[in-house]
């Protein structure tokens, strides 16, 4: 079954559906928070475990032809971004900006990129930082970030492409090793 056909059911009252859909994502749903969390796993935890609690309370108001990942990253997002309001008093609308699809071609050995990269991304400012996990490593689509950050898609692809224009720049001094 789809995911959207597991919420529709859990919508239902089907807890083993519910189930199922934790079972699914729960794991890559922490990720995403450790990476956003400076790998605090324990906070991470808790707030993938607040993301499961709010999305089972409002499971009621779930309506077929939503796209279930983009309803829980949207929530998980707003758990994120009420945890950065909290500490830095929110973030300027100058450095929330991030991404597109362009792709990093730099020769490099697998652990010497990954280790670069995991370099140049802890250096990101945290919404170039945040757009990049949505987009590459949670594997969302511009319109799914859009309505997750409530941001234009062409705000959106901007931004993706600014963030990968400077992981590319930070990245040339690797290019001959």
């Amino acid at each position: 079954m789809t995911d959207e056909q597991l919420m529709q059911r859990a919508a239902h009252g089907n807890d083993r559906a519910f189930e199922e859909l934790y079972n699914r994502h729960a794991r890559r749903l922490q990720g995403f928070f450790v990476r956003r969390l400076n790998n605090d796993i324990d906070l991470a935890a808790d707030f993938m475990h607040d993301t499961f609690l709010r999305l089972y309370a409002a499971r009621e108001s779930y309506h077929e032809g939503r796209n279930f990942r983009t309803w829980l990253y949207t929530i998980a997002y707003n758990i994120y971004r009420n945890h950065l309001r909290n500490q830095l008093d929110f973030v300027s609308d100058d450095s929330k900006e991030v991404i597109d699809n362009a792709s990093i071609e730099v020769e490099l050995d697998l652990e010497i990129l990954q280790n670069a990269l995991r370099e140049v991304l802890s250096g990101l400012s945290e919404p170039y930082a945040l757009l990049f996990s949505l987009h590459y490593e949670e594997e969302l689509t511009i319109p799914q970030i859009a309505q997750i950050t409530s941001l234009p898609e062409g705000t959106v692809k901007s931004r993706l492409h600014k963030t990968m224009s400077i992981i590319k720049q930070r990245l040339k001094k690797y290019e001959n090793h």
